[in-house]
């Protein structure tokens, strides 16, 4: 979604005439969030994804001959997702998309959009468009999974901080791509305030001596995941570490670890998948199980708009 903001505010600044069509309202099953945009230009190659299938052509034709008219007025499409229509492909919602144009004064609200430091909100055809900001992911430990885990992360929209007290590990060549890199003890107050504000936190330092401060920091955090690297032996003596120090059963059961869902993984790269996806399973609350085990809903149910 962001980098399709970007572009809106791109060409906003640029004068490039395009057309932008956004997911305003869902009922039912939902593929895409509220705001979810694409942009299509004068020759109609586009950009984006907004979960309508094989109505998104539909939606760029509709921008085109908006651009054709050289109109501005905006025009609400409705589509109902339908499994017996669509031949089994639907996902059973029913979608609202406006096709519009923005104007020069939205670039300011499209690049807050691209960044995801804040919540933004606007206005669109009588419906009130809310995109929260991108959600925060501490990692403790500057290793070679972490900066895996720092890409992968990235792809699903999170703002990435790693933190490591050690001068060789916490490296910009090493993490070239981490939004935040601090040289720190997991227990400074910069990595607390960090922590304080993630909605995960993921510890792949393999080391006892941070380890142990940085699930301490983690415990203290509202964090609804709380993932530990290690075998089952490391496992048992970090939270008996953690017992021993006076800390109960309730708060220790908060810690995952080994980090991660069972797919076999042994490169860095297939243990960060493992722990992406078991954050997002933990966050959106879901099982985590395959999908072909279950007969309930893919995406979970929605009502907006």
């Amino acid at each position: 979604m962001r980098e399709v903001y970007r572009l809106i505010a791109e060409r906003l600044r640029g004068g490039v005439a395009f057309a932008v069509g956004t997911l305003v309202a869902s009922r039912g099953a939902k593929a895409s969030a509220v705001g979810t945009s694409l942009v299509v230009d004068a020759v109609g190659s586009f950009a984006g994804d907004i979960g309508a299938g094989c109505h998104e052509g539909t939606i760029v034709e509709r921008a085109l001959a908006m651009l054709g008219e050289d109109a501005t007025l905006a025009t609400r499409l409705c589509f109902e997702l339908d499994d017996e229509l669509l031949a089994g492909t639907g996902c059973g919602a029913s979608l609202d998309v406006v096709v519009w144009r923005p104007q020069r004064a939205f670039e300011e609200t499209a690049q807050a959009i691209a960044a995801g430091e804040r919540d933004v909100t606007f206005d669109l055809d009588g419906e009130t468009i809310v995109v929260g900001r991108r959600p925060r992911l501490l990692i403790v430990g500057a290793t070679a999974l972490a900066a895996e885990l720092t890409a992968l992360a990235q792809r699903a929209d999170y703002v990435v901080t790693v933190v490591d007290p050690r001068p060789p590990f916490a490296t910009r060549e090493r993490h070239p791509g981490a939004d935040e890199l601090l040289l720190a003890w997991p227990d400074d107050s910069v990595a607390v305030a960090r922590a304080q504000e993630a909605g995960a936190i993921v510890i792949v330092s393999h080391d006892v001596k941070l380890d142990l401060p940085a699930l301490r920091t983690a415990l203290a955090s509202f964090a609804a995941y709380v993932g530990i690297l290690g075998n089952r032996r490391v496992q048992a003596a970090r939270r008996a570490a953690l017992r021993a120090e006076g800390y109960e059963q309730a708060q220790i059961g908060r810690i995952r670890g080994p980090a991660g869902l069972d797919l076999g993984g042994v490169t860095d790269g297939e243990t960060a998948v493992s722990i992406l996806a078991e954050m997002l399973a933990v966050q959106r609350e879901r099982s985590g199980e395959p999908l072909s085990r279950s007969d309930g809903p893919i995406h979970p149910s929605t009502s907006s708009g």
